[in-house]
């Protein structure tokens, strides 16, 4: 019962929305906003099986390589930097400068280095989600309890059972959330990066329908992009759910205690 009242909270809101875009849009006969009912047309005659693999298959092998390297660097240059306060000290400056580069500026740029293919994609979405998931896992590591680190030193965990039994278990959570701030922020280079000298993908289909006018067509990718972020974002939760089990028990019990 539990999960169909969260799947109807879930879907209630989307719901409505698209029946109100479905008959305020009924009579529209603006060539740049047609009828919902025209679009969803062009969705399932554009949207094949075909065109699926030529497009959105490579664009969700790019946003998965990016999004895992980025999970990779982050955590472990995380680590690193949360143990050790000197490290942090001299990565600080550095880390913060290029933090606040906005991702689609470098494009041009990793573009000169890493040329228009596959890699120079999957550089601009690693670059982008890297830093949520590098800071979150910083002042996870750093916000580990004194104690716990006192008990397992004391018990002899150290080295790498130090690693994978105190200090990951106890910054998880904070991983979990920059690893979810990434998700979305990989999605939006996944596709500004398919804009520049591309010849597949999901982003590159939508600039295409734009510059031939396909108006119904650029609102059905732009539907499609809408749908999977939403599949990604539910997948996400999930195993985020599953890998924190132990935290939400005990959030649950200290909610119950006080």
């Amino acid at each position: 019962m539990n999960m169909l009242k969260r799947v109807v909270l879930a879907t209630a809101l989307p719901i409505v929305l698209f029946t109100g875009w479905y008959w305020l849009s009924a009579g529209s006969e603006s060539y740049y906003a047609p009828p919902l009912r025209a679009i969803l047309q062009a969705f399932a005659d554009t949207w094949r099986p075909q065109r699926l693999r030529a497009d959105v298959a490579p664009s969700l092998l790019r946003l998965v390589a990016g999004y895992l390297s980025a999970a990779l660097i982050g955590v472990g240059l995380g680590v690193a930097v949360g143990l050790h306060p000197r490290l942090r000290a001299v990565l600080e400056p550095v880390l913060e400068f290029f933090r606040a580069i906005p991702p689609p500026v470098l494009v041009p740029v990793i573009m000169l280095f890493a040329g228009i293919g596959d890699g120079m994609k999957v550089i601009v979405i690693v670059f982008g989600c890297v830093w949520p998931i590098l800071l979150n896992t910083v002042e996870g590591v750093r916000a580990t309890d004194s104690v716990v680190l006192d008990t397992a030193r004391a018990y002899g965990v150290t080295g790498p059972a130090r690693l994978t039994r105190v200090l990951l278990p106890s910054a998880s959570p904070r991983i979990a959330a920059g690893l979810r701030q990434a998700l979305s922020i990989a999605i939006i280079l996944m596709v500004i990066s398919e804009m520049f000298a591309s010849s597949n993908g999901l982003g590159f289909a939508i600039v295409q329908f734009q510059r031939s006018f396909a108006i119904p067509e650029m609102w059905s990718g732009i539907i499609l992009l809408g749908l999977l972020g939403f599949a990604l974002s539910l997948l996400f939760r999930l195993a985020e759910r599953r890998a924190l089990r132990w935290y939400e028990g005990l959030r649950a019990a200290r909610r119950r205690a006080g």
